[in-house]
């Protein structure tokens, strides 16, 4: 008779380190990154819309509104600031949504990395990003005759706090992506929902000049406060209140649809 011996067990995987972690996330930023070179339409997006939408509000609405189209920059800027990063936002959840309908982050997932390291990679990238379109409307802005009022620290500032809310608000695209089947339909809840989110603000213009029962919701507005906190770093005006309340809001966001995102993510895995 021949003995039987059973197999070994496999040693369970070892656990991936923050560190290690980290160091996934950040090369996977990277490739996302690397994408533009491969596809310069990505960059156009980031670039000649933001642009575009600088020109036309300035140059077609500002004597309208403001008198002079560089009364009305000097107001607008941060709005529009403010309005491009909520729709960047969107982007996560687009990349997001390709790479799990075409199979790219099960194939990440099955290497040994952090498991949260392609999302983490998608979020950073992402927010990159961000920061390009951001120094790209300040210096076109700057171009035009923006002017800041508070200097580098007020633009740093704003830089910060810019990116901070982008980073929550992006797990409400992430929740979108995960949650619906096609890119496309990411686009669509980004029009849907983020379209009059931004333009019931005052982004574009001051909130006395709309009608008394709009104004109460302009003034709660998350897009009104964000706007206002970055007026007050570029420009002069309230800082502290507009700014704390952007960073609870950000941390509402973060904390409401963080898990819901990270829930839909497991059981579309």
């Amino acid at each position: 008779m021949t003995a039987i011996t059973a197999a070994p067990a496999l040693a369970p995987a070892r656990r991936v380190g923050l560190l290690t972690g980290v160091r996934h996330a950040l090369t996977l930023a990277w490739r996302s990154l690397v994408q533009i070179k491969h596809n310069p339409m990505e960059l156009l997006d980031l670039s000649i819309q933001p642009v575009m939408f600088l020109l036309l509000f300035t140059f077609v609405f500002g004597g309208a509104i403001s008198g002079s189209p560089g009364d009305y920059l000097q107001f607008a800027l941060p709005g529009i600031i403010v309005q491009n990063a909520i729709f960047a936002t969107m982007t996560t959840g687009f990349g997001l949504n390709m790479d799990l309908t075409k199979g790219v982050f099960d194939r990440l997932r099955s290497l040994p990395i952090a498991r949260w390291a392609p999302l983490g990679g998608r979020i950073l990238a992402d927010t990159t990003k961000q920061a390009w379109s951001m120094a790209l409307l300040v210096g076109v802005g700057a171009l035009l005759g923006f002017r800041l009022q508070n200097g580098l620290s007020g633009l740093l500032g704003a830089f910060a706090l810019l990116l901070a809310f982008s980073l929550a608000a992006a797990w409400i695209s992430v929740l979108v992506g995960v949650s619906v089947g096609e890119p496309e339909k990411v686009q669509i809840f980004g029009f849907m929902v983020i379209f009059p989110l931004t333009f019931t603000s005052n982004a574009f213009v001051p909130t006395e000049t709309m009608p008394g029962w709009l104004q109460a919701w302009v003034e709660v507005n998350p897009v009104t406060i964000l706007a206002d906190a970055l007026r007050g770093m570029l420009i002069g005006g309230p800082v502290a209140a507009p700014t704390v309340q952007s960073l609870l809001w950000a941390v509402a966001i973060a904390a409401i649809f963080g898990p819901l995102a990270m829930r839909a993510l497991k059981r579309r895995l």
